[in-house]
């Protein structure tokens, strides 16, 4: 087994994957947005599996803090997909409360991973 694969910011993210994957066939978004939430959903989860495999903490920091870029480029597209109603505000509140845990989750192992000078 990775360690990627024990940690519960990557399951979560995985969980949020299915979610979204059901919400791309449920609409028929336009192709530009689908292509782009499909990848910014999946470098929330592959961000977080190849960060945890660097040697230094500069390392690793740097690809939650990817991560987590992601998951705010998710919450802006489904925020604008609201507006547009295209998705309702129930859709939308749920798929942003996943978010909003991936995010305040990795914004945490970010900081764990400060290197503090003395």
């Amino acid at each position: 087994m990775f360690d990627f694969e024990k940690l519960t910011v990557y399951l979560k993210a995985k969980s949020y994957n299915l979610e979204f994957s059901k919400l791309l066939k449920q609409f028929a978004f336009d192709s530009a947005i689908k292509n782009q939430l499909r990848r910014s959903s999946l470098s929330i989860a592959l961000n977080i599996a190849e960060g945890s495999g660097r040697k230094t903490n500069a390392d690793k920091r740097n690809f939650f803090i990817i991560a987590r870029g992601s998951v705010f480029e998710c919450v802006a597209i489904f925020d604008i997909l609201k507006d547009e109603g295209i998705i309702s505000k129930e859709i939308f509140q749920k798929l942003y409360c996943q978010l909003e845990e991936l995010s305040k989750m990795l914004y945490a192992m970010t900081e764990s991973l400060i290197v503090k000078k003395s």
